[in-house]
């Protein structure tokens, strides 16, 4: 009987992993950081600058604020989504 058990018991481990893999896998996006700021200047700007039809900001993905100004993120959303996970290589954050 105690074979049996150590089968199941295998079974529902293994299952367990198949299924972290699954939730940790290369198409697993994570939502980006989004700031306002000018495109320009790269300066950071209140939200409503880039909610407001008039506005002149535009959303900066990634990256973080030095002393006011974005950097290391993009304009681009595409450019900011972080993709990784098991079998995955390099980010996909990247400048501009």
């Amino acid at each position: 009987m105690a074979r049996r058990r150590l089968r199941s018991s295998t079974v529902v481990l293994g299952g367990m992993g198949v299924l972290a893999l699954t939730i940790t896998s290369c198409g697993s996006d994570k939502e980006p950081d989004r700031r306002c700021a000018d495109p320009v200047t790269l300066a950071q700007l209140p939200s409503y600058d880039c909610d407001a039809p008039t506005g002149t900001g535009r959303y900066y993905y990634g990256g973080d604020v030095t002393g006011g100004t974005v950097t290391d993120g993009s304009f681009e959303k595409e450019k900011a989504v972080e993709r990784g996970g098991f079998g995955c290589s390099g980010s996909g954050s990247g400048g501009g």
